[in-house]
């Protein structure tokens, strides 16, 4: 099983450092899944040699984009994303930010989309005091959930 909890994914973290295996990290709330996803995990997994997810939780996701989302529940966004085959990790995380859940898997690189500078990656300072990497993967212009809600809704008027 891909979904795992933070002592699951503590535990494997140590792990994977002692046979210097890559551990790439990323984090959203990857609410409907779409191609930029896609594209994005498959480059982030390119980087390294293990893919863990940081999924924010409903409460979390709702903090970050409002009242009427998520869409989907935190248990269907991790199976969606453990059914990928370049995923090897998922973990609910239920901050408004990762920085407790990177301190904690302490990733050798850590990414996120291109519409975020370096400067703005929260936990970039711990990856970066260990020696590790922050990356700004390309974004993909125009595709976001956001985009797909919009296009629903519009969908629904023509109805």
């Amino acid at each position: 099983m891909k979904l795992k909890n933070w002592n699951e994914i503590s535990l494997i973290a140590k792990e994977l450092r002692k046979s210097d295996k890559k551990i790439v990290l990323t984090n959203g709330c990857f609410d409907i899944l779409h191609a930029g996803h896609i594209q994005y995990l498959k480059e982030a997994k390119n980087l390294g040699n293990i893919l863990i997810i940081g999924l924010n939780s409903d409460k979390s996701t709702k903090l970050i984009k409002g009242k009427n989302r998520p869409i989907n529940t935190e248990l269907d966004r991790a199976t969606v994303l453990t059914a990928l085959e370049f995923v090897d990790y998922v973990v609910i995380f239920e901050e408004d930010n990762p920085f407790n859940l990177i301190n904690l898997i302490k990733p050798d690189i850590l990414v996120k989309g291109g519409d975020w500078k370096e400067n703005e990656i929260i936990g970039s300072d711990i990856v970066k005091e260990k020696g590790g990497k922050i990356i700004s993967l390309s974004y993909k212009q125009g595709i976001s959930t956001t985009n797909i809600l919009n296009k629903i809704l519009t969908f629904k008027e023509d109805i």
